[in-house]
């Protein structure tokens, strides 16, 4: 039987301080990998601390500088916040191919990253489009740009004591189409055995992928490629990817499965966001 205390806060103040003289205080938003977690034993909260209801986490807005998803937003308001929708529709690609629907009513955009899983599926979508991780702490804030969050499988730049407090998608916003594209075991409701983001820029496209390295990656050799090499045959710059990944064999699928899929799936991406 699980025994913890619950503070539900509503002030940033209130949730340093509790922090900094807790044991073992663990802060809760959607929870969905949390509860999880716990029920297995792989966390062993003293403290769960309810940062739901904290303005500054609240946040969905669109200005001058982009579009900030608080970090108690859901994936399925950010799904359907029509500058994201509009906008940068891989994202809310990405946001929607989390869990079922009743999952994304809980689980948040900023959770996703936090657990800093390979294959969070908002990751290679947020690497195309340069997202920026705003993080708050005791001592201020400060900013991380997406690809310097990510430090290895279950890692993340958070030091103690610190929340992500927002995720930004800086203007200006891409000018072309971007896909998401999923492989998995099971078609939906589960982990991505391969995620990958195509997005167009103009003339040029960026590509980030999941769950085939210790962390999210770019598709560097296939960008420079089609970018400043000027290749058209999609089949070709595909098959360039291998050089930008390295994946292993778990039981969502084998090593040489992952290398199969990624190759189909950039490919695909190319032609829907570049022209067959």
């Amino acid at each position: 039987m699980l025994s913890y205390d619950y503070i539900k806060c509503t002030d940033l103040r209130n949730v340093f301080q509790e922090l900094e003289e807790g044991q073992q205080v663990y802060p809760l938003a959607g929870g969905t990998d949390l509860i999880v977690g716990m029920r297995g034993g792989k966390f062993a909260p003293k403290t769960l601390l309810d940062i739901k209801d904290i303005p500054e986490f609240n946040v969905l807005e669109e200005n001058d500088q982009g579009i900030t998803i608080g970090a108690a937003v859901t994936l399925n308001e950010a799904t359907t916040f029509a500058p994201i929708r509009d906008n940068v529709p891989v994202l809310a690609e990405g946001c929607h191919s989390v869990g079922s629907y009743a999952i994304r009513n809980r689980a948040t955009v900023a959770g996703n990253i936090c657990n800093a899983s390979p294959a969070a599926d908002t990751a290679a979508p947020l690497y195309c489009l340069d997202a920026v991780v705003n993080i708050v702490g005791s001592d201020g804030t400060r900013s991380v740009p997406i690809r310097e969050f990510f430090t290895g499988p279950g890692k993340n730049a958070l030091n103690k004591g610190e929340l992500v407090q927002s995720i930004l998608i800086p203007r200006p916003y891409p000018e072309g189409k971007g896909v998401y594209f999923k492989a998995s075991r099971t078609g939906s409701v589960d982990l991505a055995t391969v995620g990958v983001a195509v997005q167009r820029w103009g003339a040029q496209v960026r590509i980030a992928i999941g769950a085939v390295a210790a962390t999210p990656v770019r598709a560097l050799s296939v960008e420079k490629a089609v970018n400043e090499k000027g290749q058209k045959d999609w089949t070709e710059a595909a098959r360039l990817v291998h050089d930008d990944i390295s994946p292993i064999t778990d039981l969502r699928g084998s090593r040489e499965y992952r290398y199969h899929m990624v190759e189909v799936l950039v490919r695909r991406g190319l032609e829907q966001t570049m022209g067959v």
